[in-house]
């Protein structure tokens, strides 16, 4: 029996990352050769730093693009693969798996027992079943409620490293200034502009257990904000998870959200005010059969439009939340819905789309007359600008309706208006959240 097997790391700049940080660093049994990368654009090419990786490591650990993971296994005689990203439907899983095994290598797949880190402070968890579910806007719900009762609460992010992974080791946010300074992608803002604008100090990066020992200090409470329908990294003492009613029955198609449904202490139906006839039923009888211990509750995202005189009967470009309507397969968004209810007309950006932008559209066919908010390199924003720019020239657009949390207005050099809209977390029936959470306090 080996004393050291050769592994590779499958992720995304996220999980990948802390799986290593958790489990494999220091650990003598297994060496990672390589991280693959797939998902985030612009993130191969990068290297994970031997800063990072700890003892036994003198160089920085490769990362390559996931396309050469045949390649790669055969060319460091991997034994382990280790599987590590989200929002992935079940039959890819198996196809990746598939693909590790006629190589030669075991897949791998690290459950939360391996990877959550205990908390000297309560955690409540929120996390999805997918990607938009909704899991920001009722983390930002709960924790204005307990900073309204006092409360210090520190919000942990699911990790977005994308830049230089020893500066984004640990990093806090609580003022527009800091998103500057460790200038934020739009995909970042988006998560992280919401706290920053309510006064909510969040916490994300690489290191983990850093993260946390640096967030406890100043927290009564943590908030786990998840991202895509990941699990948590930190063990939680309250497991809330969304489950998104306009795409009922994903709660079982897809990894790991169909994890976080059978483990959750309390199901979130949301969005079920726009929700097709049955699908709400639906999914109350897969969580009675798959997790009858779980307390269940529906919900509803509120959506307030800062200048609605402006999109009233006009042609209006729409912009989402970029990772919802792209790798979380939605066709639209609060944008869309918003444009609806005053009777806008909106119009279809692909004919001008440019760059880095163009390609998003190809590689999702479903999108028709959104524009993702995609900008995870300044390149890719340049082009989401001349796209929109365009746009709005060729198609007598009034006006902008910007749906993304990231306030593209202060990113974005646009020639038409900009109208936001945002969103908010209303419990609709169930056990109260709010009391769930104070109960741990």
């Amino acid at each position: 029996m080996k004393q050291e097997y050769q592994c590779i790391v499958m992720g995304a700049a996220g999980r990948d990352f802390h799986l290593f940080l958790s489990f494999l660093r220091g650990n003598h049994s297994f060496r990672v050769k390589a991280f693959t990368a797939t998902q985030i654009p612009f993130i191969d090419e990068r290297r994970f730093p031997k800063s990072l990786a700890g003892p036994g490591y003198d160089e920085d650990i490769p990362i390559h693009d996931e396309s050469e993971l045949t390649e790669l296994i055969a060319q460091h005689d991997i034994d382990f693969v280790f599987f590590a990203y989200s929002d992935v439907p079940h039959s890819e899983v198996m196809h990746k798996a598939s693909q590790v095994q006629a190589a030669g290598a075991s897949f791998v797949m690290a459950g939360p027992d391996h990877t959550q880190l205990p908390s000297s402070k309560p955690v409540v968890s929120i996390t999805a079943t997918r990607t938009g579910a909704g899991k920001s806007p009722l983390t930002q719900w709960l924790a204005r409620l307990l900073t309204d009762h006092g409360k210090h609460v520190a919000v942990i992010r699911h990790p977005m490293p994308y830049g230089n992974l020893e500066m984004q080791r640990v990093q806090r946010f609580a003022t527009p200034a800091d998103l500057d300074a460790h200038e934020c992608t739009i995909e970042e803002r988006e998560e992280y502009e919401p706290y920053v604008g309510m006064g909510i100090p969040i916490y994300a990066g690489v290191d983990y257990q850093a993260i946390l020992d640096e967030s406890s200090k100043e927290a009564d409470i943590v908030l786990w904000d998840g991202g895509n329908n990941d699990f948590s990294f930190i063990r939680p003492d309250l497991d809330i998870v969304v489950v998104d009613a306009l795409r009922a029955g994903h709660e079982i198609d897809y990894f790991p959200g169909e994890v976080n449904f059978r483990r959750a202490d309390v199901l979130v139906i949301g969005k079920v005010n726009s929700a097709k006839p049955g699908a709400v039923e639906g999914i109350r009888e897969r969580a009675a059969a798959l997790n009858p211990q779980a307390s269940l509750c529906t919900a509803d995202l509120e959506i307030d439009v800062d200048k609605p005189g402006m999109i009233e009967g006009k042609r209006v470009l729409v912009i989402e939340d970029g990772p919802t309507v792209t790798h979380g397969g939605m066709s639209f968004g609060a944008g869309t819905v918003a444009a609806q209810r005053h009777g806008a007309t909106t119009v279809d950006p692909r004919p001008y789309a440019v760059g880095t932008i163009r390609d998003t559209f190809d590689a999702n066919p479903h999108l028709e007359r959104v524009l993702p908010a995609m900008g995870y390199s300044e390149a890719q924003r340049d082009s989401l600008a001349q796209t929109i720019n365009a746009c709005c020239a060729a198609e007598n657009v009034a006006c902008v309706v910007d749906a993304s949390p990231a306030r593209l207005d202060r990113m974005l050099e646009l020639d038409v208006p900009l109208v936001r809209v945002s969103y908010r977390f209303v419990q609709l029936d169930g056990k109260s959240l709010e009391e769930m959470v104070k109960a741990l306090l």
